[in-house]
């Protein structure tokens, strides 16, 4: 099989650009936008977040159906994605446009805006994630593929936290919701155009067989249960999730209210989205030299240290920016560490899943960590709006010590938690890694070059 062209593998990490430009905007600043430009209540708002997510329980896995029964001249992915990125596009539209409504109506309409998004991006993104391992079975040049898409996203999360808030001011010139609305459709064109990139130059070459059955959705729900890497996989993206989704949404609040400065959360994004990126970079060529168990291991440590230095910082010195700038570069020195790593990871689900099941089922399998990705948000929304209504907070005023209190608990000492689970289930339960996972590849091998001679 010939190598992929550098057309193909940076095509496919443009739509990533797309893509997380159109999701950052939703988990960076919708909460903020919703509690305090249009008015809504925080606790309200968390329990939107958690509420929608459920229904992605099902959703997702749907999804993930559909897309693996797909056959068309273009291939099982790159219509779906096509056709969700402009329908989420046009959502993201409605979703920072504030209607001439108030009461109930204004909720509800926001309510099926954000639902509504939810639906649509699972659309795209699981189709996006499915193609990994149907663009090549390498191995070495699998790893290479999965970081591309993963540092153009983390430049999308740079630019979005850096630039995200000067910009929205800039547009909306003295009216916050104006310039959320203008930022938005911004965003909703360059994510379309991206995609047109994506779905032009890149196409499928470890192609599903003909013969392949199609798959019902009770058959969905076992091929996720049966693959006992999948369930490992489940929690430990969930727990990796909620360190950065918790922390993520939190940070607006925790510089504007805790800190006193909130041009510091640009200077964190800024030095957190650099060391992100650095870490994708690094990862094949670490992965190689001291191999994907140690390198999942600094990447589960490196996020604790930058909490605890971010937590001393806020004692110490709180708005000193080289501080918060350390703090931030290597926490996210840690997530470019993981992300790298979860999706290498989640393409050798894929190749398990053929080796236990002896189905590939790539949509299905990465349908999970879809899921898996909004249901940390959807948590990480709950806890931080109910969170913040339980600590008493009351936007654009002066918070109690309470509530400075409870927005550090929320901000440091709960991602700090889950780093160390996520760990916990990672040494003690994955398995495909060393000598286990080269056996399982050769296997595989033999029985491709088995079934392309019958």
């Amino acid at each position: 099989m010939n190598k992929l062209t550098f057309r193909e593998k940076y095509s496919y990490g443009i739509g990533a650009l797309g893509k997380d430009l159109a999701y950052a905007i939703v988990s960076t600043y919708l909460m903020v936008y919703f509690t305090d430009a249009v008015g809504l209540n925080p606790a309200f708002v968390g329990t939107l977040f958690l509420v929608a997510r459920l229904w992605d329980a099902v959703n997702d896995p749907a999804m993930g159906m559909l897309v693996d029964n797909t056959r068309s001249k273009f291939g099982k992915f790159r219509p779906w994605i096509f056709i969700g990125t402009v329908l989420n596009a046009l959502v993201i539209v409605f979703l920072f446009r504030k209607p001439d409504l108030e009461g109930l109506p204004l909720y509800a309409y926001f309510s099926i805006m954000y639902i509504l998004w939810g639906m649509t991006y699972t659309i795209m993104d699981i189709p996006y994630w499915s193609m990994i391992p149907s663009l090549t079975s390498s191995k070495e040049e699998r790893e290479q593929v999965a970081v591309i898409p993963r540092i153009f996203a983390s430049t999308a999360w740079l630019i979005m936290g850096t630039f995200g808030l000067s910009i929205i001011k800039k547009l909306g010139n003295g009216n916050v919701v104006k310039g959320y609305s203008a930022f938005a459709v911004v965003i909703a064109v360059v994510f379309v155009i991206a995609t047109i990139i994506t779905c032009l130059n890149v196409k499928e070459r470890v192609e599903t067989p003909k013969n392949a059955e199609k798959v019902s959705f009770k058959q969905t729900l076992n091929i996720i249960r049966k693959n006992d890497q999948l369930v490992v996989f489940i929690g430990i993206v969930l727990g990796m999730n909620l360190i950065m989704q918790i922390s993520g949404s939190m940070a607006i609040y925790y510089f504007t209210y805790v800190v006193g400065k909130e041009s510091l959360f640009s200077v964190y994004q800024a030095f957190a989205g650099i060391a992100e990126i650095s870490g994708l970079v690094l990862l094949p060529i670490l992965t190689k030299k001291i191999g994907r168990e140690d390198v999942f291991k600094f990447g589960s440590i490196l996020p604790i240290a930058g909490f605890l230095l971010l937590f001393v910082a806020g004692i110490v010195a709180p708005q000193n920016a080289l501080f918060i700038g350390m703090a931030g570069a290597i926490l996210k020195l840690g997530s470019g560490f993981l992300l790298g790593s979860t999706t290498i990871m989640l393409a050798d689900v894929v190749d398990y899943g053929e080796f236990k099941l002896g189905t590939r089922n790539e949509s299905i399998v990465f349908s999970v960590q879809t899921l898996l990705v909004k249901g940390a948000s959807a948590v990480a929304g709950w806890l931080v709006g109910v969170g913040l209504s339980l600590v008493g907070y009351v936007a654009g005023e002066v918070q109690s010590s309470t509530t400075i209190l409870g927005m550090r608990v929320i901000m440091i000492w709960i991602p700090i938690a889950c780093a160390v689970v996520m760990y916990a289930i990672y040494k003690s339960k994955y398995k495909i890694n060393g000598k286990f996972h080269d056996e399982m590849l050769v296997e595989l091998e033999k029985r491709k070059k088995v079934n392309d001679a019958i």
